[in-house]
């Protein structure tokens, strides 16, 4: 199965498998020597890339763990969605349909990726930080949609409940080492919020 379709160009593309492919190798380190053992270095001299180069596609040691590639892909889906969607059942159907897309060479990483940020309390409050972006990154999605302004409490109550939902989801397929495919445990759990989390 195929890279999923990003609507951007071929140089973001590049960037983009490039970034992966920093990542692989460095998930690969991690696994060999642990996260704390490796350096910046070794993960650029494995990536055959300069350490200068790494710190161009991730600013932080952290961020090689936290940082994907989806939100574009995510705003691109949640604009495609029917106009007459609600904002939790939009958000619901962007993120089935994102995660739907994902090889399982991809899913693989997202896997290891979601492991390390469990087991690093450093990581976990990186991820945090970029799960808040990715928030304000649907809140503004659903505020246009809703034809509001980007600090719309509806947009962003929407967009945090379902992050945080998604969240919660990601994190016990994780520490269930990936049994089932991401997009069906996420879409359980946002199955549950869109019916009212009723027991």
């Amino acid at each position: 199965m195929s890279s999923p379709p990003r609507p951007e160009g071929l140089r973001e593309r590049k960037k983009a498998k490039t970034r992966r492919m920093i990542q692989d190798h460095a998930l690969r380190l991690f696994a060999e020597q642990g996260y704390e053992a490796t350096t910046v270095e070794q993960i650029a001299e494995a990536a055959e890339i300069s350490p200068s180069t790494f710190f161009r596609y991730f600013p932080t040691k952290e961020d090689v763990v936290v940082q994907d590639d989806y939100d574009p892909l995510l705003m691109y889906m949640l604009a495609a969605q029917p106009a007459d969607l609600a904002p939790v059942p939009a958000l619901r159907a962007t993120l089935r349909g994102a995660f739907e897309q994902i090889p399982q060479e991809e899913e693989l990483q997202i896997l290891a990726r979601t492991r390390l940020q469990l087991s690093h309390t450093a990581l976990r409050a990186r991820a945090v930080d970029n799960m808040m972006t990715t928030i304000d990154m649907l809140a503004e999605g659903v505020a246009r949609r809703l034809g509001r302004e980007a600090t719309d409490p509806l947009s962003r109550t929407a967009a945090g409940a379902v992050v945080g939902a998604m969240i919660a989801a990601l994190f016990a397929w994780a520490e269930a080492n990936g049994t089932r495919r991401l997009a069906d445990a996420v879409d359980e759990a946002l199955g549950l919020l869109e019916a009212g989390l009723h027991p």
